[in-house]
This record gives structure tokens, sequence and C-alpha cells, in this order.
């Protein structure tokens, strides 16, 4: 995960959750580098008590990115997408996005998750070898949030750097 930072309280992760899920999301930190089976389990009881808490997918995504399982932290990346534009009352697809779909600046709640996700994503697709798709999700972000409040500049720049490599 993130060095074993605290992802149940800040507000790009999904915000703040407790009692059981915050218990289940801090063991699954805590069990990470040793016994990843057990993180994945603690995951997974957090995900059955609060399958709608956007810091539960965070944590997913990350948990699988982490692990090199692409696949599955796409699939937890775009859950967490659903679920935001849900919470957020905004379309779930980023391609029918606008700057007028929410309130994108600042963004708060579900509409920072949101943004912070699409950018996850960028770098998922980068990653699994799909470029286009991921300057695609980066020229949405670019559209939709041009103060660029969730750092997309950084995978920009890998794009960048692989253009020049090549």
């Amino acid at each position: 995960m993130d060095e074993r930072d605290d992802l149940t309280a800040r507000p790009a992760y999904g915000g703040a959750v407790h009692g059981r899920v915050r218990e289940s999301l801090e063991r699954a930190v805590a069990n990470y580098y040793d016994d990843r089976e057990a993180a994945s389990h603690w995951l997974e009881q957090a995900a059955a008590a609060a399958p709608n808490a956007l810091a539960v997918y965070f944590a997913r995504y990350k948990f699988h990115f982490y692990r090199k399982q692409l696949a599955q932290a796409e699939t937890a990346a775009r859950e967490g997408l659903a679920a935001a534009a849900a919470q957020g009352s905004f379309p779930a697809d980023w391609r029918s996005l606008t700057a007028q779909s929410a309130v994108w600046s600042p963004a708060v709640g579900p509409e920072r998750f949101y943004l912070f996700s699409l950018k996850a994503l960028a770098f998922i697709r980068l990653r699994r070898g799909d470029p286009e798709e991921s300057l695609a999700l980066l020229a949405k972000l670019a559209e939709i949030d041009p103060a660029d409040q969730v750092g997309a500049e950084v995978i920009r720049a890998l794009h960048q750097g692989a253009a020049d490599a090549a």
C-alpha cells in the first residue's frame, strides 16, 4: 500500500471510514508486506462491511496495483469510479463528463475521489500497454480539472518520457 499511509482519512482516498471498516483497512495495510493473504482477507472484510465506501475501492486498486495484478487493479478503479459518480450524482462514464457535470473545483468528496481515481486508471492503462486510452483519460482530466488538483501531470510526464525514449 502506501507505506502505511492513513488511507482511511485523506480526501483523495475516499474520506474517513470508521469502526470495523477502518479496522479492516488498517489490518490490510499492516499485513501488506508480511502476509499478503491476510491483507487480501482484510480488504475483503472491509468491502463486505462497506461495499460503497470509496476508501475501500482506493485500497483495493492500490493493493492490486502494487502486487502487479493490473487487471484486478483496473476493475477496482473502474468500480470506484462508478461508486463515486453515483454518490456525486454525475455520469459514471468519464467520456461523457464536462466541466459542468459536477463541482470539480474545488473538488471534494466523491468528485475529488473520481478525479484521483481517473488519474490512477490512466496510469493503470499505461502500465497495461494502452497508451491511447491513458492519454484519453488524461485529456478528460485536463478538461474537467484544468487546475490539476490531483497531479495528473505526473502521468503525462511518464507518457512524454516513454515517447522520448522510443
